[in-house]
């Protein structure tokens, strides 16, 4: 599923709704088909859902195999990986502690709780999900069991493109309650509804919309949560969070019709995701990379710990890096092309993570282990025969570790530490040692040159569509890391510009200027003179001359003649380039 590029659209929509009141072997209760019936209706009148496609079992007829067998449907090949998939249950649920910690199971009207078996058990949903192409996929469980193994939530206050929500696979959960607590099945803020659905209903109705007319299962998970958590007849508290993957389920979007349908261009909006108030997870003992790179760096006695941490980190991105994991010989075509680049991904994070938290919070004695960093993996390219396309994409994780640390030493206004990201030397097998700019900016011309990332869906017509998609890559990871909200595409541009100015530089030969084009160069010539990154950059070293913090610290050898001559030689090439 995370190999695939998805549409940031939905093809089709689907549902399994369950409500159960009169259970054979089980105390009944008052609203769970209500409940059902509420959301069926929601979903389809203000949701577009097709009727045909809601599946709703109610009472006798949400048993054991009715339930496994509809849910398992979605597993066929009418769902397509642009869907979406909603689970509503509202009904009896069950905790046991097992031998590894509690298992929840779902109470069907056929279970008897004195035979196990004839219930659900929790996991065995999640795990067929991954039978289930839909690329968003969100349980909402109007009962109260244990066992979730929820992976993480947003920050509060974390931002999201939502574009990109819709291109990144989501598995999301939110219960009624946990093991132990007692479902409420009446008293809630709407008669003849529990409290948990009648506030979810609430939520969907309209209360959990943001301000630009959004509705996502984080915001759907947020209210609820706030609501029943602290409603006066509640004794609950809901469970929520991601069971997989770092997309969101969208149900309403109108604000996407507004948005400029550019093809050349990728127009985005950023949405705030709400605070959901989620407690730490008791059993998680062992700290995250991330927590242990911020603890080492708190003081210089963890320097060898930090080191120690690093280094075993590179050593694994090294081992997974091997020629045998990425055949430079294979045929070259698309789908071979999103494999490589979601594995790249994914083998390059955990390092990735450590050079942010380096090039941000790092003093001068941390620079040699960014240095590190940069180095080892960039060293590690040693194959020469083979797809030019392969080839030249063994370079991307490299890459996405220049973009990382190179737009957190900017976000950190440190160009002492961008001056050694950006010109840190590579020794190259039989070639002569050259700056890591000039490398990237080679191997980010040969990716170009392959139009391997115009073959990605919504990126086809784009001016730089590797520029863009690195856009969208990146805005997550340095949210949640170091919260820059909206000045996080101030601070990838002036990344690209950096990049490229830097790279005409240290290229320059005989009057010839060229440095890698990112997103900004389409900017350049906007008409509505926003967001012109180059410019602004132009005009503070024109006012500061050799003060100018970047010349202060190494680039250009110092001078504002040398940037003032490599600037305008750039920017007739961007006024050249016509993009509107």
């Amino acid at each position: 599923m995370s190999k695939l590029i998805f549409k940031p659209e939905y093809r089709k929509s689907w549902a399994l709704v369950i409500g159960i009141n009169n259970y054979l072997n089980v105390s009944p209760l008052g609203y769970a088909r209500n409940d059902a019936e509420a959301i069926a209706n929601i979903l389809e009148k203000k949701f577009d859902f097709k009727k045909e496609n809601i599946t709703l079992l109610i009472d006798e007829e949400a048993t054991k195999k009715k339930i496994m067998s509809s849910f398992l449907k979605f597993a066929q090949e009418n769902i397509k990986p642009n869907d979406r998939v909603l689970v509503f249950f509202a009904g009896h649920g069950h905790t046991i502690k097992g031998n590894r910690g509690e298992v929840g199971f779902l109470i069907p009207v056929d279970g008897n709780i004195n035979d196990i078996s004839t219930f659900i058990r929790w996991d065995d949903l999640t795990k067929n999900t991954e039978l289930i192409n839909a690329k968003h996929i969100f349980f909402i469980m109007d009962a109260c069991y244990g066992g979730l193994a929820i992976t993480r939530s947003l920050q509060p206050g974390s931002m999201r493109f939502l574009k990109d929500m819709l291109q990144r696979n989501s598995r999301q959960v939110l219960t009624a309650g946990k093991a132990d607590e007692q479902v409420a099945d009446s008293g809630g803020p709407l008669p003849d509804h529990s409290i948990f659905t009648g506030h979810l209903l609430k939520a969907l109705d309209g209360e959990a919309e943001s301000k630009d007319g959004v509705i996502t299962a984080n915001n759907v998970m947020s209210y609820v949560y706030k609501k029943v958590s602290t409603d006066l007849y509640s004794r609950q508290t809901p469970h929520f969070g991601f069971l997989e993957g770092n997309g969101d389920f969208i149900f309403k979007a109108s604000i996407l019709d507004s948005l400029q349908k550019e093809d050349k261009k990728d127009e985005d909006i950023l949405i705030e995701i709400p605070a959901l108030l989620n407690e730490k997870n008791p059993d998680k003992e062992e700290l995250s990379i991330i927590e242990k790179t911020k603890e080492y760096l708190s003081s210089d006695r963890y320097r060898i710990k930090l080191e120690d941490l690093t280094i075993a980190e590179i050593r694994k991105v090294l081992t997974f890096l091997k020629e045998e994991n990425f055949s430079s010989k294979k045929n070259v075509n698309s789908e071979e092309f999103i494999n490589r680049l979601k594995k790249y991904e994914s083998i390059i994070h955990p390092l990735q993570t450590i050079a942010i938290s380096l090039a941000y919070w790092g003093n001068n004695n941390h620079s040699s282990l960014l240095k590190k960093i940069i180095t080892r993996i960039a060293e590690n390219q040693k194959t020469r025969e083979g797809k030019a396309a392969w080839l030249a994409l063994r370079w991307y994780p490299t890459i996405i570790l220049l973009y990382s640390a190179g737009i957190s030493a900017i976000a950190a206004d440190n160009y002492k530490y961008l001056s050694k990201i950006l010109l840190t030397k590579i020794t190259r097998h039989n070639k002569n040692d050259s700056e890591i700019t000039l490398i990237v900016g080679e191997a980010i011309k040969d990716i170009a040159r392959s139009n391997l990332f115009k073959t990605l869906p919504e990126y086809e017509q784009k001016y730089v569509p590797r520029s863009e998609y690195m856009f969208k890559l990146l805005q997550p990871l340095f949210d949640d890391l170091l919260f820059l909200g909206k000045e996080y595409e101030k601070m990838f541009d002036r990344f690209e510009v950096f990049l490229a100015l830097v790279h005409a530089d240290l290229y320059y030969q005989n009057g010839y200027i060229w440095g890698p084009i990112g997103r900004f160069g389409w900017k350049f010539n906007n008409l509505s003179g926003n967001n012109n990154i180059f410019k602004d950059i132009k005009k503070e070293a024109e006012s500061l001359k050799n003060e100018w913090p970047p010349l202060k610290n190494g680039f250009f050898g110092g001078s504002y003649d040398r940037f003032a001559k490599i600037c305008q030689g750039f920017e007739e090439k961007l006024q050249k380039l016509n993009w509107y």
